[in-house]
């Protein structure tokens, strides 16, 4: 489309640019990288689903645990005794639950497959609801459908349990890391061409 039709002229197509991208605009290289380098985690993970698992609920257990010595630093510097008796009731259940994860990772990615079927199974129902209440609108119709698909991967995961348990996790990390390192790349790419012109 020319900028004529548009009725915009170069500088302004290149102050909103500006203003879309902001900060992003001075590190394209950078956002590039974190995608390329995101996209290859996404493709290990793909391809070693079940090692991923495995790794994703250790790396869970260290954040857990730093969350917890964290949170108790915080406890010990902070005043009044209600204050510190919860914060250090966190901390040590954060800890706690980041050594159960090192200890029994098998459990605690059955306990992590189980909350993911869960989590399915709640918003495919919402959706459902939320397509009833649409019905007079035209689309309601993709919100039953994604509502179903939802339920149905629900399904699919209880199903295979517990088996699934030892690639999910690390299936769905993995996806998310394509996804999120793909953004990136077409942002900084983006960018790149913004700074460029």
């Amino acid at each position: 489309m020319s900028n004529t039709t548009t009725g915009l002229s170069m500088d302004q197509i290149a102050a909103m640019r500006t203003q879309v991208l902001g900060a992003v605009a001075k590190a394209p290289g950078m956002l590039i990288a974190l995608g390329i380098l995101f996209i290859a985690l996404g493709m290990i993970g793909v391809a070693g689903q079940v090692m991923f698992s495995f790794v994703t609920i250790n790396v869970l257990g260290a954040f857990l645990i730093i969350g917890g010595v964290l949170q108790a630093i915080h406890a010990f510097q902070s005043s009044g005794w209600k204050s510190v008796g919860i914060q250090i009731i966190f901390a040590i259940l954060y800890i706690v639950a980041g050594l159960y994860t090192w200890l029994f990772p098998i459990p605690a990615l059955e306990v992590i497959t189980l909350w993911l079927a869960a989590i399915f199974f709640i918003t495919g129902f919402l959706r459902l609801i939320a397509a009833f209440h649409h019905r007079p609108f035209g689309q309601w119709f993709w919100l039953v459908l994604s509502a179903i698909i939802s339920i149905l991967m629900g399904v699919l995961i209880m199903n295979s349990f517990p088996a699934s348990s030892f690639w999910l996790p690390g299936l769905l990390i993995a996806i998310e890391l394509l996804l999120q390192g793909w953004t990136l790349l077409f942002i900084g790419i983006a960018a790149k061409s913004h700074s460029a012109s």
